[in-house]
């Protein structure tokens, strides 16, 4: 990973019109799916690795942590990513790093690629009543315009239960359900995952989610 740069992007940071796992800022089209699961894969190990780099705690969640339980990989027909961050990490990544653009090469892509951190400057508001800002920061691709979407996990100030914490996209856990995180990989590179990943999947997904072969959308 190189060094960061800080970027100077337009005001606009909505999802494309043609597709919602895609910022429309940097492409106009939907990938093909072998160029796709070749980008996706690359957005996930510059992420991580930005991320390691950096001291910022992050761990996969929902549909991804889905995929890690299967075969520690991306499931093939997904095109978007969903991560989760202590607040504390997304507060660091605000102070210091929104906005900034990291070069990262592999294997695939000899000559690098750009990404780009994006905090939502409405992170700072942990009401589950803002619905237009559930998603609290991104990390782009700026050369296909996919992207991870990162999720801060709070302590409620009303909390009804001692150890909750909460997303502003309106999931709930006990804190024993996510720390300490375990020791992984993914797409070939360290991850982090939830304490309690069984129990968050099946609490998701169900419970066939962990056992059924055939999936159909």
């Amino acid at each position: 990973m190189e060094c960061p740069i800080r970027a100077r992007i337009a005001d606009d940071i909505d999802e494309s019109t043609f597709h919602p796992h895609y910022d429309g800022r940097f492409t106009d089209r939907v990938e093909g799916y072998d160029e796709r699961n070749r980008d996706l894969h690359n957005l996930v190990r510059a992420y991580l690795s930005t991320m390691a780099d950096l001291g910022a705690e992050t761990w996969l969640m929902h549909g991804t942590l889905l995929g890690w339980w299967w075969n520690r990989k991306i499931m093939p027909w997904d095109s978007d990513i969903d991560v989760q961050m202590s607040e504390a990490s997304l507060k660091f990544l605000a102070s210091y790093y929104n906005m900034t653009v990291h070069r990262y090469r592999t294997p695939d892509i000899p000559d690098g690629r750009d990404y780009m951190l994006e905090i939502n400057p409405n992170w700072v508001n942990p009401s589950k009543t803002d619905k237009l800002n559930v998603i609290d920061a991104r990390w782009v691709d700026t050369t296909s315009g996919l992207f991870i979407d990162i999720t801060a996990v709070r302590v409620p100030e009303d909390a009804p239960l001692k150890g909750m914490l909460v997303c502003k996209d309106g999931h709930e856990y006990l804190e024993h359900m996510i720390y300490p995180l375990r020791d992984s990989v993914f797409e070939e590179i360290p991850v982090k995952i939830p304490y309690a990943y069984v129990g968050i999947l099946i609490e998701e997904y169900g419970k066939r989610s962990l056992t059924k072969t055939v999936h159909s959308k």
